[in-house]
C-alpha cells in the first residue's frame, strides 16, 4: 500500500508511528486480551489512558494547575454553544472577533443563549484580515471575548495575543493548537476539535480557567455542565475513548518529536515554502490574506481561472497530493499543513505547482 500526502483540512493527516501503534494494539491492548474501544472507561486500565493523555497534553502545552483539561465529543461547534451556557448569566453580553467563517458560526451556535455583541468583523474585506485592536468595540461588563485564533476556510491566523482587560479571553484554537507555543495564562478558556493538529476526529478539548467554572451561567442539564465534566474527570458519561486514546498516542509522538517547540519550526518552514511558491508564480498563483494575518496551518490560493483550478485539483489528486481542493464557501485551492503533514509532502506540493505552471501558465 501508497500512503499519499494528505492535506485534508480535517479530518486531516495523523502521524504514521501513531497510526501502526494503534493497528498493532487494536485487538490486544497491553495484553489484556481485548481492544482499548471495548473496555470500560471506569477500568483501571482506561483510567490510566485517559490520565497519562491529560498529563502529557498539560506538558504538551505548559498548561498550569489552575487550568482544568476537559476531553469532551461534540466537537468544536458543540463547544461554542456551551460557552454562553456556561459563563454568560441570561440577557449578558458577549462580544466576537469575526475573522472568517469559523468566528461566524460560533456566533451562530451561541446567540440563542446570549446577546451577542459583534465587536469586529473584517467581512467586508473579503476576511483577508485581522481587525486592528484599536478598532473593536468590546462591552463593558460582557461574560467573554471571543476570537478564532486561525480560519481553516479563509486561512487568516491571528498571530498576537489580544489585550481585553478583565474580561476573560476564549478562543478556538482548533486549527492552530499546538502548532506554537500559547501562553495560556493570557486565556480564560481555550478550546480545540482534535482533528487538525492533536488526533482523530471525535473529541475535543477544553481548556477552561478553574474559577470559571463557578459561573452560574444559565439553567442547564449536567451533561452540558463544564462543572459536573471536570468533577468527573470528563467521564460525566461514556466519553469517545478511541479518540481519547489515539490523541493520546499523537500526543506522546509530538513530545518525542520535540514538543510544541519544534513543531513551531517545522510550521514556518512548511508554510514560509508554500508561500514562496505562490509569492514566486508571476501572478499565476495568489493568496489573498494580508501578509501579516497569513496562517502557517491553512493556504488558501488561487489559479487564473476555474477550468485550470479543476485540471490542479484532478491532476494533483493523481500525483498523491490529497484534497487540495479549496472549502466551497471560496473556492480555489487550499493546502492544510498540520503538524502530522511531513515535509516532504510540501516538496511535493511546491514541485508540483512549479510544474503545473511551467506546462499551463
Amino acid at each position: 500500500m501508497t500512503r499519499v500526502f494528505n492535506f485534508s483540512a480535517g479530518p486531516a493527516t495523523l502521524p504514521e508511528p501513531v497510526l501502526c501503534q494503534a493497528r498493532d494494539e487494536m485487538l490486544d491492548w497491553h495484553g489484556i486480551g481485548a481492544s482499548i474501544v471495548e473496555i470500560s472507561h471506569r477500568s483501571t486500565e482506561f483510567i490510566e489512558v485517559a490520565a497519562t493523555a491529560e498529563a502529557d497534553l498539560r506538558t504538551l502545552l505548559s498548561i498550569p494547575d489552575d487550568y482544568a483539561v476537559l476531553f469532551l465529543g461534540g466537537g468544536a461547534t458543540t463547544q461554542q454553544a456551551l460557552l454562553a451556557l456556561n459563563f454568560a448569566a441570561p440577557g449578558q453580553a458577549a462580544d466576537y472577533v469575526v475573522t472568517g467563517h469559523w468566528g461566524r458560526t460560533a456566533i451562530r451556535q451561541a446567540s440563542p443563549y446570549v446577546r451577542v455583541n459583534v465587536a469586529a468583523d473584517s467581512e467586508a474585506g473579503g476576511y483577508r484580515s485581522v481587525p486592528a485592536r484599536d478598532s473593536w468595540r468590546l462591552t463593558p461588563g460582557a461574560a467573554y471575548v471571543h476570537v478564532t485564533a486561525n480560519e481553516t476556510i479563509h486561512g487568516v491566523e491571528m498571530r498576537e495575543v489580544p489585550e481585553v482587560g478583565t474580561v476573560p479571553l476564549f478562543a478556538d484554537f482548533s486549527s492552530s493548537i499546538a502548532s506554537e507555543p500559547i501562553d495560556i495564562g493570557r486565556y480564560g478558556l481555550v478550546y480545540a476539535g482534535a482533528q487538525k493538529n492533536l488526533g482523530p476526529v471525535g473529541i475535543a478539548v477544553v481548556i477552561v480557567r478553574r474559577e470559571l467554572l463557578e459561573r452560574a451561567g444559565q439553567a442547564r442539564a449536567p451533561i452540558l455542565d463544564y462543572r459536573e465534566h471536570a468533577a468527573r474527570d470528563s467521564m460525566l458519561n461514556t466519553p469517545p475513548t478511541w479518540n481519547w486514546y489515539l490523541a493520546g498516542l499523537v500526543f506522546k509522538w509530538m513530545l518525542a518529536e520535540g514538543g510544541v517547540a519544534e513543531f513551531a519550526r517545522r510550521s514556518v518552514a512548511k508554510s514560509g515554502s508554500v508561500y514562496q511558491a505562490i509569492d514566486q508564480s508571476d501572478g499565476f498563483y495568489r493568496n489573498e490574506v494580508e501578509a501579516t494575518a497569513r496562517s502557517r496551518m491553512n493556504v488558501p490560493f488561487f489559479l487564473p481561472d476555474e477550468t485550470l483550478t479543476a485540471r490542479f485539483v484532478a491532476e494533483s489528486r493523481a500525483a498523491g497530493l490529497l484534497a487540495l481542493k479549496g472549502h466551497k464557501a471560496v473556492g480555489g485551492i487550499r493546502a492544510s499543513l498540520y503538524n502530522a503533514l511531513p515535509m516532504a509532502a510540501v516538496d511535493a506540493l511546491t514541485g508540483f505547482m512549479r510544474d503545473f505552471k511551467k506546462r499551463n501558465g
